[in-house]
């Protein structure tokens, strides 16, 4: 919605294709009420229900469009589903759902646009989806919704170079947390201060779409490109000027280029980003000395503390309750390691939950919606 509302300002034709007809219990907001925002910041806007699962509806969506408007110049595929959670805890029903939404229904949405974007003078498509980092650590915890979003990517990889001289295909990716509605859901209170505004990946994406269409197959991170724009104060875009920020996903290095192009790929990489210390595998906490491993079941919990800490658990689930020392009578649906200093900064409340979750502070197994 923010780079609909950023293009709105200029003036621009805008469809929203996206499922919330309704208005959702604890999201805010709907096709119709982002159409009136569009409108209102001066742009023309189509709402259509689309669920990028259903083929069909996308082909509407798309006729629909060139209808109204007499061709598509830009496509965005920003729609995703996520579950971070390991191989085997992760449902089927959930793998289907991110692989449909990530990676074939931006697929099927470039596919079903690139014959009207072809007839434009300077179409472009752009995916919200990460440089494709291959470090283990990002695969060991969530490996389905990686794969799901590294398809995203690959899509720019090979349309990039399949339609290059005719439509320009690019992926965006934030380099710290950005604020929406799902990071509070995520994170709980007091998240927003770790996070920048969607503004910052509206003026990125504003920057990349006002490009020529030679401008294609990068893989570009807002901060970084809005720096080689010329942009300074990057205050502007914070939640909590000064406050220190949140690292997105899949970046474990300091990106210091705008974009990483689809040659000169080595091993599986880009050049310059083979050049990598993988990080130390995290054991069980049984196994390492100074080790915090929280066992989580639907309300059962059971704390492992390494050096001499032993195993605690509380189960909240059953009947009456139980809380003890030793091993726990049940065993646990979700297991998460850390450290036992980061567990300590954790209820401490000198290291935020999110913070604590993400995959270089700790392990997590198991089903976390269970």
């Amino acid at each position: 919605k923010a780079i609909a509302l950023k293009a709105a300002k200029d003036g621009a034709n805008i469809v929203i294709a996206a499922k919330t007809a309704e208005p959702h219990p604890t999201l805010p907001g709907t096709i119709y009420t982002a159409a009136e925002e569009i409108e209102a910041a001066g742009g023309k806007a189509l709402p259509c229900i689309v669920n990028v699962r259903e083929e069909q509806q996308i082909i509407n969506a798309v006729e629909k469009a060139v209808k109204t408007f007499g061709g598509i110049d830009i496509l965005v595929n920003n729609a995703s589903a996520i579950s971070l959670t390991g191989t085997l805890e992760t449902a089927t029903k959930k793998v289907n759902l991110m692989m449909d939404v990530n990676v074939r229904g931006t697929y099927l949405t470039s596919k079903a646009c690139l014959p009207h974007l072809r007839k434009s003078k300077n179409p472009h498509i752009l995916n919200l989806s990460p440089p494709m980092n291959l470090n283990p650590m990002w695969f060991k915890n969530h490996c389905a919704y990686t794969i799901s979003k590294y398809g995203m990517s690959m899509c720019v990889l090979g349309m990039a170079e399949e339609f290059r001289g005719e439509v320009a295909v690019n992926a965006l990716w934030p380099k710290t947390a950005i604020h929406t509605a799902a990071m509070d859901m995520l994170g709980g209170a007091g998240i927003e201060k770790q996070c920048r505004k969607t503004d910052i990946l509206a003026d990125a994406a504003y920057c990349i779409l006002s490009k020529p269409k030679t401008f294609t197959g990068n893989f570009i991170i807002d901060e970084v490109l809005l720096r080689e724009e010329g942009v300074k104060d990057f205050d502007v875009y914070a939640i909590a000027p000064g406050h220190p920020l949140m690292p997105d996903f899949f970046l474990d290095v300091e990106i210091d280029t705008t974009t990483m192009k689809q040659e000169g790929y080595a091993c599986g990489l880009p050049r310059n980003r083979c050049n990598r210390t993988r990080p130390p595998r995290l054991t069980g906490a049984v196994e390492r000395e100074g080790t915090a491993v929280l066992a989580a079941f639907s309300s059962r919990f059971t704390l492992c503390l390494g050096n001499g800490g032993g195993t605690w658990y509380i189960d909240l689930k059953t009947e009456g309750g139980s809380a003890g020392f030793g091993k726990p009578p049940v065993t646990a649906d979700v297991v998460m390691s850390m450290s036992s200093a980061d567990f300590v900064k954790m209820f401490t409340d000198k290291l935020k939950l999110f913070m604590a979750f993400m995959p270089e502070n700790s392990s997590i197994k198991g089903d976390m919606m269970h």
